[in-house]
This record gives C-alpha cells, structure tokens and sequence, in this order.
C-alpha cells in the first residue's frame, strides 16, 4: 500500500466511494467532541476533585498524588497504551480517528488549565478560586458542577462515538467488553468508572498517598458527586449516540379497507406504513392490520384520523426503542457501539 493510500485509510477508512459531507461532518464531531470533553474536565471537574471515571479521571486521582504533573500528561501516559491495544482488538476502523482524538484532548486541556490559571502555583492546585479570575468558582455548588462537568463530557464522548472514534482510555475497554462480553456500551463504562472512583475514593477521599490531604475533611463525600457524575455522563453518552428514542409504533386492526387513513399517512405525515392482511382467530374474518412508526407529537393526530376510518378498529400503541431503515438510522455494522 502506497503512503497516499495509507494517509487516505487514516482518514477515511476502507469505504471505496467517500462522500466529503459526511466525512467532514464526522470530523467535525469528532473535533467538537474533544472540546467538549476538554472544557468539562478543566473549568467543571478538576478544579474540584471530582473523579467522574475514565483515564481523566484516574489521571485527576494521579495528579492528587504527583501535583507537578498535569491532569493531561497522565491522560497520553495511560492513554497510548490502551491506543495500541483498541488497534490489534477493534481494528484499524477506529485508528486514525481515535489518535487524534486521543492525541487532541489532552492537548486542548492542557492548554485550557495553563490559560485559565494566572500562576505556575495556582496550576499545580487547580484552584477554583483562581480559575478564570474566580469567575467561575462554583466551591459551593458541587453538585451543580458535577451535573454540567459530566452533561460536557458525555456530550464529548457520545459525538466522538458518532464520530466512529473513542476518547481513548475506559472508552476502549467498554468497546472491548461490548464485543467480546457482549456487554452493553453505556453498561461497562458504569463499570469501569465506578473501579476508577473506587480508586479516587481511597486517595483523595481516604488521603492514602497523598502528603496533603487532612482526612478529618469531608472530602471522601467528593465521591458521591464523583458517582452522580458518572451516571450523567453515562446516560448523556446513550442520549447523543441513540437520541431520545420516544418514536411510537401503532398496530390498527380493521374489518375495513381504511383508505381514508393510508392518504393521510401517504400525504399529511409524509410517511408510509404496511399493511398486513390478517384475520380474526375468533370471527375467521379477513381483516386489515396496519404496521406504523411516527413520532411521540403525532400519536394524538393518528389516533383521530384511526377513529374517522373506522371507531371500531383495535389500536395497539407503544414505545419504539431504536428504529433502523429508511428514513431513520442505518443499520450497524458489526462492531458499531450500542450504548445501551
């Protein structure tokens, strides 16, 4: 393989026709997700101890214990190995984009933290009193500032995801879990996190370790923000990869040819639906079901027009969970992530 083809892999993968669109729309995901993860961690989570799980988080627990030491430089020491490893088990589909989000994060929050602290001193200690001038101080609102840290870094991770890449770290043993253990994705980073704030709790919470720490502080509390944390950033990483998920699917069984309600699905709602001839295992008698996907806001509308083709019809509604087809979601390829 030449080195254009080779650089063309890296970027693009193996497909043999590339749409820029798409391709530039996935990088751009991928990129924004890097800052999003960035601005989480340095201005909502560091400052305050908070260990929401992953590599930053090991890495916020490390720096407690190795002060000099950025959160960031601890994220390329734990970071390339598990790189080298989601390359030999999940391939080279997530190589080149995983690298450089690999690469990317821990430079963007290395550089927010030398920008957002006014001293070398105030750096080592990611002093929320001094971050951004004390802007942004939120020391007395620890729970809002896990909230919003873990909802950035979700947001982060899910758009790298979307974006076929991982952040690195606990992202690629959840991926390695989801395929060999068939694990669901969002499941075994709960798990992998909830090791890592085990881990924060023993040093931070418990001062093992660490020469500053005063252990008659309430700090091992930090961990039951560290767990909230954890649990949003989870349920954010589902959301952004799955969406909301509140589509609904109508079964409508009729004794009549309903035409009146296939126009309007065909023409009001835009959509289409299929009809399965069926009959009554009581009556014997032939009868029309229909097949039909809309969304939550149309539920109420079809339910009407059910109504006008036929009162007496027999309306099944329920919840559709994840939907994949024309006009909704692609079906995934083997190895796709399923955050749930």
């Amino acid at each position: 393989m030449s080195l254009k083809q080779k650089i063309r892999v890296f970027l693009v993968g193996n497909d043999p026709v590339i749409d820029w669109k798409v391709q530039a729309t996935t990088w751009f995901s991928i990129l924004l997700g890097c800052v999003c993860m960035s601005i989480g961690f340095t201005i909502f989570i560091n400052p305050y101890n908070i260990v929401p799980g992953g590599v930053y988080g090991l890495s916020i627990v490390m720096h407690n214990i190795f002060p000099s030491v950025q959160v960031g430089y601890f994220g390329y020491m734990f970071d390339i190995p598990l790189l080298i490893t989601s390359m030999v088990m999940l391939g080279s589909k997530f190589g080149g984009r995983t690298i450089v989000s690999v690469l990317l994060t821990p430079f963007l929050m290395n550089t927010i933290e030398a920008l957002s602290y006014p001293t070398e001193e105030a750096l080592r200690a990611l002093d929320p009193a001094q971050l951004l001038g004390g802007v942004v101080n939120m020391s007395d609102h620890l729970m809002l500032t896990s909230i919003v840290g873990a909802v950035f870094i979700g947001l982060g991770c899910g758009l790298m995801v979307r974006g076929g890449a991982t952040s690195g770290g606990t992202d690629v043993i959840s991926m390695i879990m989801q395929k060999y253990l068939h694990i669901p994705f969002s499941t075994a980073i709960l798990i992998c996190d909830g090791m890592v704030v085990a881990f924060g709790l023993v040093v931070i919470g418990f001062g093992v370790g660490t020469e500053a720490q005063d252990v008659s502080s309430p700090s091992w509390l930090l961990s039951f923000y560290s767990l909230i944390a954890v649990y949003v950033t989870s349920r954010t990483v589902a959301y952004v990869i799955n969406g909301s998920a509140n589509d609904k699917i109508i079964f409508v069984i009729s004794a009549k040819e309903m035409h009146s309600l296939h126009d309007y699905i065909l023409k009001d709602l835009d959509r289409t639906a299929t009809v399965i001839k069926s009959h009554g295992l009581y009556t014997g008698n032939d009868k029309e079901m229909l097949f039909l996907v809309v969304g939550s806001r149309e539920v109420m509308s079809v339910k009407q027009q059910i109504r006008l083709a036929d009162p007496a019809a027999f309306v099944v509604v329920t919840d559709a969970y994840d939907i994949y087809g024309e006009g909704f979601k692609p079906l995934p390829l083997e190895g796709d992530i399923n955050p749930e």
